[in-house]
């Protein structure tokens, strides 16, 4: 018969610390994921606006209810029109949206995320 001198392995309480860890970053993650899923809708609207035909000439609240029905499709509800500043550079517009997302993380622990994007909506093709 012959005697292991050594064993391998992750003790009970190794174990245990292991899975806290995980348990944790799994849980902030599952916190922060609808933030940057929201993040991602607004950008992927500002990038679907942007390939709009003809957006560079219509007027900027046109391109604003544009904005907002991309956004109601996409169950954005944390930037509003207020964060939504469309300026003119040349013929082309820049619309930027910026806005912060605050929420409860852990019981007197919160969060703020901070978004910026921005996208330039120029006149392809239109003479």
């Amino acid at each position: 018969m012959r005697i292991a001198h050594s064993q391998r392995g992750l003790t009970l309480l190794g174990f245990l610390i292991v899975l806290i860890v995980v348990a944790f970053f799994g849980f902030i993650a599952m916190k922060l994921f609808p933030v940057y899923s929201e993040y991602y809708a607004v950008r992927t609207s500002l990038k679907a606006l942007q390939q709009e035909p003809g957006i560079a000439s219509k007027p900027p609240d046109t391109v604003r209810s544009l904005l907002d029905r991309k956004w109601y499709i996409s169950y954005v509800s944390t930037p509003t029109q207020k964060n939504v500043k469309i300026n003119r550079r040349g013929g082309d517009y820049i619309v930027q949206v910026a806005y912060e997302r605050r929420g409860n993380l852990i019981y007197n622990l919160d969060y703020i995320a901070t978004f910026d994007t921005s996208v330039s909506l120029t006149r392809q093709g239109v003479e």
